[in-house]
């Protein structure tokens, strides 16, 4: 495409780009106003509507993308109704690109033949402008050559200055008249004698329209008939004129207007060939030259009102009639001009023709039959035009194109459907791709725009190559454009957003490496409630009541972080969620937010890593300066897995991340019974059950408090480790044998279970194990619990 056209194009792709962050600020105001309006609401509980209309606004506030698309979508159609100048300005490059990419092969050249009164003719002849006796010697030798026309695009307003009367008349005023001068004072002018040369080939003279009253009434050889209301509304009227010669334009076959009209970028794309003359329509010389080459009779103007094919309103132009072609025109009635290829057509030069120098054969060959036009490309001339195909060439080949085109009856048309054609994609592709890209996401919603974009522009190329329709794509690609880079950049928005609440949320309560991944794929953080299969963790330090009374607020908060931190440290480190701290204990939970197939697992090994990272700050506090650690600190925790309801809970004016259910209820009462069983870890049969390669054993089946279902008691004491150790086997076993026993009510054989296994209960540092049931045994033994007992302690407190 030529040079010229890219600062344009840069120009408006400036402009449109500034598009996207105005429609985001839109955007983002309106979810503001509806958020403030949700707030509103909610400080009107009492109104019948108030519930009604918060959830609308909830609802509404979850489609941001699809407002902000609409929205972007929204301006687009404005645009496309305002048609700016800038956008005006990209459809016609559109419409020259192709043209360039497919040039007129039909019409050219067919009929039609340009001579050129070029550089060189001037250099020969002298001049501009030449005596008329040379132009009345080209016309009589076109004619002899078999020209059916010749049209010239030269408005011979002025009587010629070389004519020997004028001659004659200079002599006179010199004072040197003489019987030379007055003999030439006797002979015709030389206006005469071009316009005598006008009886051996039908000539077309062509006048200037302007907007200045000026000149006289302009009178067609062949006037216009009208179908229809005068068009004036589009069709350009003008008050003044500069017309040939009388003389010429009398002995002339026909008359026709010069005037071409160029858009706002310098480039004539398209020939009136209708205009209004003081109340009278008057032909262009293209449509003239054709008349005449033709004899055909008057050209019909057919105007909106009078088409029977559609119901505009008058003051446009429909369609220009002549001798059975209907040349389809804008509402201007202009004809848009195909243009051939550059240097497929032949410009014959004037200089050779007039000095003889070009035979007769030669050009007989160029113009028999043929239309001939006539102009210049000289600069002198002042007739350089741009087309879409040339930066500069002679206006004449613009006529000599449209005439060509009316021989061969190849159009360009814009329907008058177009624009709604195009309209309607904008909404469909549009409104498509507002509520289809934040589904797809950003990749295949590029490739969605990409294709749609790729469609509009594949289909108006075929419409131009195929049907010669000029339909469009800007506005719907302009959409497509337009509403993917609006919804990216909100759905960005609302991403960062959403991250920001992730990490706000959750940075406390989950590890860093977790936190990443939620806020890199928030899909995987599901909010609002929701049921899962989780494992949860209850851990309490035993005694703190008492620790809580030996020291100040103070100091119980500096040994409550020195232990929890750790803790926490541990619980992260093992794919954790940390829902909450209850003063000295802590509740975790795994499975949430984030999948965690094994949550069994990660669970059981943060409380054995809980468990040994006490022993080490045992260990370790008391010596460390300033440290405030309470002696031998010991914890209980208490393991559970089970379906649980988790997601944001609380009020609407404070939520939290956190989890409800009989399996969080069932954790903390297997914590409170590690005291009272002596060990430190308590984990539920569920959980069990989904664990292997640890060392685990059934220690009881309890009632707990609040539960009528009873609930079987497992010992976590250590790894695989531990559970190939001889020592955990036999004690596994033992502590088996005797409940058994125990449950049987033998007593005598549960006392001796329970006393084989005593070095075991003491070198796994479970004694208070050992002793519960000693002590259980001999009150049962004592006091019988009857047939009908099931072996099932009732727990009597948390």
């Amino acid at each position: 495409m030529p040079a010229r056209y890219t600062g344009t194009a840069r120009s408006w792709w400036r402009r449109a780009r500034n598009t996207v962050p105005v429609c985001h600020g839109i955007c983002i105001r309106l979810r503001a106003i509806i958020r403030c309006l949700r707030a509103i609401i909610r400080c009107l509980p009492d109104r019948p509507w108030g519930g009604p209309m918060a959830a609308f606004l909830a609802r509404l506030e979850k489609f941001g993308p699809q407002l902000a698309g609409f929205s972007a979508l929204a301006l687009v159609v404005l645009l496309q109704l305002a048609d700016s100048a800038p956008l005006q300005r990209v459809r016609m490059q559109i419409f020259d690109a192709f043209q360039v990419l497919a040039p007129n092969q039909d019409s050219a050249p067919q009929g039609v033949a340009v001579v050129d009164i070029d550089e060189e003719a001037i250099a020969q002849l002298g001049q501009w402008p030449w005596p008329r006796t040379e132009l009345a010697q080209l016309t009589r030798r076109l004619g002899e050559a078999g020209a059916a026309v010749v049209a010239y695009d030269i408005v011979f307003s002025e009587a010629d200055r070389t004519s020997p009367a004028n001659i004659a008349a200079r002599y006179e005023q010199l004072g040197r008249g003489t019987a030379l001068s007055e003999a030439l004072a006797g002979l015709p002018s030389n206006d005469a004698l071009f316009a005598e040369s006008f009886s051996t080939v039908p000539v077309v003279t062509g006048f200037f329209l302007e907007a200045a009253q000026r000149g006289r009434d302009i009178e067609p050889v062949a006037s216009f008939t009208l179908h229809g209301s005068l068009p004036t509304a589009h069709v350009r009227s003008y008050a003044g004129s500069l017309q040939p010669l009388p003389v010429l334009e009398q002995a002339a076959a026909g008359n026709g207007s010069l005037s071409l009209d160029n858009d706002a970028d310098g480039i004539v794309r398209r020939v009136p060939l209708v205009a209004i003359h003081r109340g009278v329509l008057v032909p262009s010389l293209s449509l003239e030259a054709v008349r005449v080459a033709r004899d055909a009779g008057s050209p019909n103007l057919v105007a909106s009102d009078g088409s029977g094919e559609n119901a505009s309103a008058p003051g446009a132009a429909v369609s220009v009639r002549l001798d059975g072609i209907e040349i389809p025109v804008n509402d201007a009635g202009e004809m848009w001009v195909h243009y051939p290829e550059p240097g497929q057509r032949k410009m014959i030069p004037a200089g050779p023709i007039i000095s003889g120098a070009l035979s007769d054969q030669d050009l007989a060959r160029e113009v028999a039959g043929k239309i001939v036009f006539v102009g210049g490309s000289a600069v002198g001339l002042q007739d350089l035009v741009s087309t879409p195909l040339s930066e500069r060439i002679a206006g004449v080949t613009v006529h000599a194109a449209a005439a060509e085109q009316i021989l061969s009856g190849h159009f360009l048309e814009r329907p008058d459907w177009a624009i709604g054609l195009e309209r309607v994609l904008v909404v469909l592709l549009g409104a498509g791709l507002a509520l289809l890209l934040p589904r797809l996401g950003a990749a295949l919603g590029a490739l969605a725009a990409m294709a749609g974009m790729a469609a509009v522009a594949a289909g108006s190329w075929f419409a131009f190559t195929s049907a010669n329709y000029l339909l469009d794509p800007t506005y719907p690609v302009l959409a497509l454009v337009v509403i993917y880079g609006v919804q990216t950049v909100m759905v960005f928005y609302r991403e960062e957003r959403q991250r920001s609440y992730i990490h706000a949320a959750f940075d406390r309560f989950l590890s860093p490496e977790m936190v990443r991944q939620i806020a890199a794929d928030p899909s995987k953080l599901e909010l609002g409630g929701e049921e899962r299969d989780m494992s949860v963790l209850m851990c309490d330090i035993r005694g703190f009541s008492s620790i809580s009374e030996r020291y100040s607020p103070r100091q119980v908060i500096d040994f409550l972080i020195d232990f929890l931190t750790p803790m926490s440290d541990i619980l992260l480190a093992h794919r954790a969620t940390l829902d909450k701290y209850i003063g000295d204990a802590i509740l975790a939970f795994w499975n949430a937010p984030l999948d965690d197939p094994d949550h069994h697992r990660n669970a059981a090994r943060a409380a054995l890593a809980m468990i040994a990272a006490t022993n080490e700050l045992n260990r370790t506090m008391p010596g460390r300066e300033g440290a405030v650690w309470p002696g031998e600190v010991k914890i209980g925790i208490g393991l559970n897995s089970g379906l649980c309801c988790v997601g944001n809970m609380g009020s609407r004016q404070r939520l939290s991340y956190s989890l409800i259910g009989d399996t969080v209820n069932v954790a903390a009462r297997l914590e409170g019974l590690t005291k009272q069983y002596g060990v430190p870890i308590i984990a539920g049969n569920a959980l069990v059950q989904k664990l292997d390669g640890f060392a685990v054993f059934e220690i009881d089946n309890v009632r707990v408090v609040g539960r009528a279902a009873p609930a079987k008691l497992f010992a976590l004491l250590g790894d695989a480790d531990l559970l190939a150790d001889e020592r955990f086997i036999r004690l596994a076993r033992a502590h088996a044998a005797m409940l058994a026993a125990y449950r049987a009510q033998q007593w005598d054989a549960a006392e001796t279970a329970l006393a084989g296994g005593l070095a075991d209960y003491q070198a796994l540092c479970v004694p208070g194990l050992h002793s519960l049931f000693a002590r259980r045994i001999a009150a049962l033994r004592a006091a019988p619990p009857g047939e009908g007992w099931d072996g099932v302690f009732q727990a009597t407190e948390k």
